[in-house]
Order: structure tokens, then C-alpha cells, then sequence
């Protein structure tokens, strides 16, 4: 450790082992926040400017020198050490190489506890919205597919069986809206993000008159910290986070299997395009499915991060504890997984080709049983006792080796006199899905105004 430049090392009459050196420095991945970093401390000196530490002066010196730190982490050219302990350590110790002795000025009242409690809610507040906006990408991808469906029919499954038919719109649009939660989850998120902890120090609060609330608008914050032991701790943002980031991950996984399944040849229902596919080393026929692969297992590792940091939190003691700078590592991989993998599940998503001919092939007529059953409750009919009903034939026609659409009249009729010659009305795909007209169904009308909302939740006609 070069004590120069520590900021912790005058109580200490040895240097540190180097193996502890390794384990207790975080630059290797705190200096992602670099540009919060900087940002953070420029408010700082114009704020002790404004309360009379510094001299204008000196906090114009400050300012210099952070923008020069800032543009050569920018360009890629910051001379790093391999004694800088954290982000904020680097920063520190460039400054003073770049504007001498009034660096040693700028920590003043402030503490590397509500520094960097202050560094990871900016950094957060830029990865919600680069999130949002990513998931954004999917949904207009999906939005655009279903308006391109107009009335294309696809089986509907529960329990991974053939249940009734719907249209494919209504399909796409099932995983628009949970992307909608979690567009919402996260801007819920962003307002407790945005609290300003920098002037509450170690622990007690700092004794400089400085305007708390003019340093969080300077920083874009919403508003300012009300206890400063709380305030160094909290991480409650943290896994709020990577709550939001497991959800869309899991989100984004199950529409990677239907996707992966219906791009199968049993299914083909879906082909995607080559430049969101692989092929096999041995076997040449092969067109994986890679992209939708990968997002759907991604997802773990989003959870992964969650339980990491819900587990570090879980037996901590009140106000700042080292364990806390195990909380970076697992929100960083976080933010990149979905940076990673969203544009890709979008971009596969955008450039799919859903194949008629196959959905026309995967509706069943057995799908159209509730539909008989409907004809006879519309004729006085118990449901209870129409289900039975329309049971008894699904088992005869099985047993005939048949498609129910195919028994004869009479053999409607053995089972229940109520059925006359139109029931055969009744096996239509399309008239099926025009019946169900409540708004959240499959009717065409009802999915016109689903896709008119959920253009409206992306601001788009």
C-alpha cells in the first residue's frame, strides 16, 4: 500500500499483507463507477465551496482537476496503480498528482461510507434506465409482431396441452404485459433509488453547513437521506433492484421457451432468423435456437445476484459494515446480463417468422370442446352437466378413432337430445375466437384494444 496516497493508513505502523491487500481492494470492479464517482465529488467541492470550507479558488482548482481525471478514465488513458485500493482511493490520488495539495482538501466532512453509498444509487439510477429502456426494445419488438399476426390462430396450451384456439396477437401480447410490471417495478424503484446519503459521513452526519438538499439536485436526486446510520447501510435499493432485474430475467425466460419450442420441428409454428441462431460443430443439418437458449438461461444467474446480496444483508449489524462492498460485484453482473441479453431477445424477437401454415396444422378440433359445451348451456343446459356431456363424445370419438367434428348427429344426439344439426357451427377456429369479446380476451376487437394500450405504454401509434 502506497501510504502517500491511503486514506486511512496514520494510525498504522506496518503495511498491509499483500494477500489482504487483494482480498480488501475493490478497484478491480468498483471502478465502473468512476464517472458517478467523479460526479459525486465535483458536487461536493462546489457544495463545502458554498459553505465557506474552501475558496472559490480552490474548489475552481478541484473542478479542473476531476475533469481531468474524468477525461482520462473517458479516453481510456488513466494511469491506474496497482495500490489504488477503490474507486475512490484512484480518484483521490490523481487528483493530487494532477492539482497538489488542495486535493487533500476535498474530503472534507465526507466519508468513504456515504461516498460510495452515494457513488452505487447514481450508478443504479443509470442502470434502471438503460434497463427500462432495454426492456422497451423487447416490447416494441413484440408490438410489432402482433400487429403484423392481423388474424393468424395459434394453439392455445395449458399444462403444455392443446386448450383452446387464440389469436396469435393475443399470444405475443401475454409477455408484452409482464414486461409492463416490470417497466413499472423499476420506475417504483428509481424513486427510492434516488436518495441522496452523501453528508451523513461515517455514521453521525457531517458537522459542514452544507445544503443537503441543493447537493441531491445537483446530483438529479429526488431527495435526501433522513438518518445518516441508515443511510451509510442501506441496501434495501440493491435487491430492490435485482428483484426487478430476476423478474424481467424470468420474464424474458419464459417467452425464450415457448419461442425455443415453437421453433422446433414438431411444433414450427416459428423461424428465426440465422443471424440470432448457431449451427452444431458435428452435425450440419442443425439451426439451434442459441438466442432464446441463452436468455432463458441467464435468468439463473439474474436470481443468482439476488440471493447474493439478500444473503449479505441478511445478519449485518446496524450502520457500515465490509461486507457492504460485497454488494457491487453481483448488481454490476446484474445490469450487464440484461444489457446483454435483452437487445438480443429483442432483436431474435423482431426478425422471427411465424409460419401460417404450421399454426394451421396445430389447431385440433378437440380444442373447440368448450365451444360445444357452450352451445348447450346457450340452450338451457347446466354447465356442469354440459361438460360431461361433451366429454362422453371426446371419449367416443377417441374411441372411434376420430375427430369429434367427424361423429354423425345421431351420435351427438345418443348422448344428450339437446344437440340439432348446427352444432356442427360450432367447430370453427375463427368463430371460436370472435365469441370472446371481453375486454382481456382473444376476440379480435378485445386485441385491437389490447395492442391500442400497449402501444399507448410505449408512447407510439
Amino acid at each position: 500500500m502506497n501510504w502517500g496516497y491511503a486514506m486511512w493508513g496514520g494510525r498504522f505502523s506496518e503495511g498491509i499483507d499483500a494477500r489482504m491487500a487483494e482480498f480488501n481492494n475493490s478497484f478491480p470492479f468498483d471502478r465502473t463507477m468512476w464517472a458517478e464517482d467523479i460526479s459525486g465529488s465535483m458536487a461536493w467541492a462546489r457544495q463545502i465551496c458554498a459553505a465557506g470550507v474552501i475558496t472559490a479558488a480552490e474548489r475552481d482548482e478541484l473542478l479542473r482537476g476531476l475533469q481531468a481525471v474524468y477525461d482520462e478514465f473517458a479516453s481510456g488513458a488513466f494511469p491506474a496503480k496497482t495500490d489504488d485500493e477503490d474507486i475512490h482511493s484512484a480518484v483521490e490520488r490523481r487528483l493530487g498528482e494532477i492539482v497538489g495539495g488542495v486535493s487533500g482538501k476535498l474530503h472534507t466532512g465526507r466519508s468513504r461510507n456515504d461516498q460510495v453509498a452515494t457513488d452505487i444509487r447514481l450508478w443504479t439510477m443509470g442502470a434502471i434506465r438503460r434497463a427500462d429502456e432495454a426492456v422497451r426494445m423487447v416490447q416494441q419488438a413484440i408490438v410489432d409482431q402482433a400487429k403484423a399476426a392481423g388474424d393468424l390462430i395459434i394453439p392455445g396450451y395449458t399444462h403444455v396441452q392443446r386448450a383452446q384456439p387464440i389469436l396469435l396477437a393475443h399470444w405475443l401480447l401475454s409477455h408484452f404485459w409482464p414486461l409492463e410490471r416490470d417497466r413499472q417495478r423499476l420506475a417504483d424503484c428509481y424513486a427510492r433509488v434516488a436518495i441522496l446519503p452523501l453528508g451523513s459521513g461515517a455514521i453521525a452526519g457531517t458537522p459542514l453547513k452544507v445544503d443537503r438538499n441543493a447537493l441531491a439536485a445537483d446530483l438529479g436526486m429526488l431527495g435526501i437521506s433522513a438518518n445518516s446510520v441508515d443511510a451509510i447501510s442501506d441496501r434495501d435499493f440493491i435487491a430492490e433492484y435485482l428483484f426487478c432485474a430476476s423478474m424481467i430475467g424470468i420474464h424474458i425466460s419464459r417467452l425464450s421457451e415457448d419461442m425455443v419450442f415453437y421453433s422446433s420441428a414438431e411444433y414450427g409454428f416459428v423461424t428465426l432468423a440465422d443471424a440470432y441462431s448457431t449451427g452444431s460443430s458435428l452435425m450440419p443439418q442443425k439451426k439451434n435456437p442459441d438466442s432464446f437458449e441463452l436468455a432463458r438461461g441467464k435468468s439463473g444467474r439474474l436470481v443468482g445476484s439476488l440471493m447474493t446480496i439478500l444473503t449479505v444483508l441478511k445478519g449485518l449489524p446496524s450502520a457500515y459494515n465490509k461486507d457492504l462492498q460485497e454488494d457491487k460485484e453481483p448488481l454490476f453482473d446484474a445490469a450487464r446480463t440484461l444489457e446483454l441479453t435483452l437487445p438480443v431477445a429483442a432483436g431474435a424477437l423482431a426478425t422471427a417468422k411465424f409460419n401460417q401454415a404450421a399454426l394451421q396444422r396445430g389447431l385440433d378440433d378437440a380444442m373447440l370442446a368448450t365451444d360445444v359445451a357452450d352451445y348447450l348451456v346457450d340452450r338451457g343446459v347446466p354447465f356442469r352437466t354440459a361438460h360431461k356431456v361433451v366429454g362422453q363424445l371426446v371419449r367416443m370419438a377417441e374411441e372411434r378413432g376420430v375427430k369429434m367434428v367427424q361423429l354423425p348427429l345421431e351420435a351427438f344426439q345418443s348422448v344428450d337430445s339437446t344437440f340439432k344439426a348446427d352444432v356442427m357451427a360450432c367447430f370453427s377456429m375463427a368463430a371460436s375466437v370472435a365469441a370472446r369479446t371481453v375486454p382481456g380476451a382473444t376476440g379480435p376487437q378485445a386485441v385491437a384494444e389490447q395492442l391500442t394500450a400497449a402501444k399507448a405504454c410505449l408512447g407510439v401509434r
